[in-house]
């Protein structure tokens, strides 16, 4: 097993895998035959998102499942749920737009059992994974941001969370090859400046939001001036959260503000 391991790693290295001797660690955790040891280390080599072939992701401390050609959740979305919790009465509706897997939603559905929770992706293989992790704490719909939500939410959400895209267009070819090659191509591209899909939930979300409601938006550090004057042009007052340690940026937009100032509310 360990002569496994410094091979394993040894070769992931190669193929410039930062963390060769987890990922090898990993691998080997899996109940497998030899050849599929091989195959999942020569995907892995190929440059194949490694919880894509694992089949799970690690986000918040559990596990979220991931299929092939579906975006991964990153730890540094972590942030984006503990603003939300922040937020959250513990009956809140809550909606997750551009959802992926259902990582965000999926943890705060653990985290508030008496909270509603409706997601969206336009992504017909996200929609089916996010099923899966959402299962039966909350409905899942396949279509473009607010268009599929039922109706009868309108005026009603509490919280409106979403990891919208955010790389422009002429920087996606700079991702890591994982990112360029195994997710779809929309999970990452926001358009010319990266906001493009941002400016689209800014716009629709208050109409859906309560009069309390607040909206959550991960994007890009340098971008996030941009975003809360965007959320300002849309009638939300924006503030911008910011956790170094998982290198995040969120902007958060109340509908109105509150008696608890979002500044008191807002971890830095």
């Amino acid at each position: 097993m360990v002569a496994d391991l410094v091979g394993i790693a040894s070769r992931l290295r190669a193929a410039g895998c930062v963390f060769a001797e987890e990922e090898a660690s990993l691998l080997l955790s899996v109940k497998q035959s030899p050849a599929e040891l091989k195959g999942m280390i020569d995907r892995r080599v190929a440059g194949l998102p490694l919880e894509q072939i694992l089949g799970w992701a690690e986000f918040c401390g559990r596990r979220i499942l991931v299929d092939p050609r579906v975006f991964v959740p990153r730890r540094r979305t972590e942030f984006l749920v503990e603003q939300a919790l922040a937020l959250c009465a513990s009956d809140a509706v809550i909606v997750d737009l551009c959802c992926g897997s259902g990582a965000v939603a999926a943890t705060l559905a653990a985290a508030l059992p008496d909270s509603s929770f409706f997601a969206v992706d336009i992504d017909p293989l996200a929609v089916a994974c996010a099923r899966r992790n959402l299962a039966d704490r909350g409905q899942v719909f396949e279509g473009d941001l607010f268009k599929p939500l039922p109706t009868s939410l309108l005026g009603r959400v509490d919280i409106i969370v979403a990891n919208a895209p955010y790389v422009p267009t002429d920087e996606v070819a700079l991702m890591p090859i994982e990112a360029r090659l195994y997710e779809p191509r929309a999970s990452a591209d926001g358009g010319d400046d990266g906001l493009d899909v941002q400016r689209r939930i800014a716009s629709g979300a208050p109409q859906w939001l309560s009069t309390s409601g607040c909206l959550l938006v991960e994007t890009g550090q340098r971008q996030a001036p941009q975003t809360a004057a965007i959320f300002g042009l849309n009638g939300l007052l924006a503030r911008i959260g910011r956790s170094e340690e998982l290198d995040s940026t969120v902007v958060l937009g109340l509908r109105q503000p509150r008696a608890d100032t979002l500044s008191d509310r807002v971890s830095r």
